[in-house]
């Protein structure tokens, strides 16, 4: 080897080493970083409701107790927790580089979440025909219906966008526009969603169930 080539190795050397050096040690995506900074705003805005409704819960004496049975909120906390599994396998498969396999997790946990929808829906329905609404029920003080159908439906919201969020996703990784970052990013919002629900669950539902 010239001593030319020796310089220019070494150059090359010395300037991979730099690049090592001066990289930044705990760098994130952009769009990863941006998920997580959504999460923890959003994060703060159901606490603020959670906090709200039990201030109020516990400062009102005619509290009403509706729900004679979990049965219903059992089954939506099960699809829902089923969902997050699937979405793992989703970014899973991503990871491998079987988008077959991913697309198809990503539309099943897609399926999930209107399920969960659906079922949510349903239950409001039955609770707007008992006479519950915004501002009135039959049992007690109109705040019952104002907090549960706030807070329930800021996180059917959440639920809703996720779902077209996820089917979006999936067609756009399928077709070669997005890749399996995007699918774990969009896991992020998803798993959030679901621990979300662990939170609403016992303070809308259980603390609420008719002894």
């Amino acid at each position: 080897m010239s001593q030319a080539d020796l310089s220019i190795h070494a150059q090359v050397s010395r300037s991979g080493a730099t690049d090592v050096m001066t990289a930044p040690a705990f760098s994130v995506p952009a769009k990863k970083l941006c998920m997580w900074l959504f999460i923890i705003a959003d994060s703060a805005t159901f606490a603020g409701c959670l906090v709200a409704y039990g201030f109020i819960r516990n400062g009102t004496t005619d509290w009403p107790r509706p729900f004679h049975s979990i049965t219903n909120v059992a089954l939506m906390t099960f699809i829902l927790l089923t969902s997050s599994l699937t979405m793992l396998f989703a970014v899973r498969s991503g990871e491998k580089g079987d988008k077959a396999g991913a697309f198809r997790w990503m539309m099943i946990t897609a399926l999930a979440g209107a399920l969960f929808a659906f079922l949510h829906i349903r239950e409001w329905l039955g609770l707007i025909g008992e006479g519950m609404t915004m501002f009135h029920n039959p049992w007690g003080t109109p705040l019952f219906g104002s907090t549960f159908f706030s807070i329930t439906g800021l996180h059917l919201l959440h639920v809703t966008g996720g779902v077209i969020a996820l089917i979006a996703v999936g067609i756009r990784y399928k077709g070669g526009r997005y890749s399996a970052d995007d699918l774990e990013i969009t896991g992020l919002y998803w798993h959030f969603v679901d621990l979300v629900w662990m939170f609403v669950v016992p303070l809308m539902y259980l603390l609420n169930l008719s002894h």
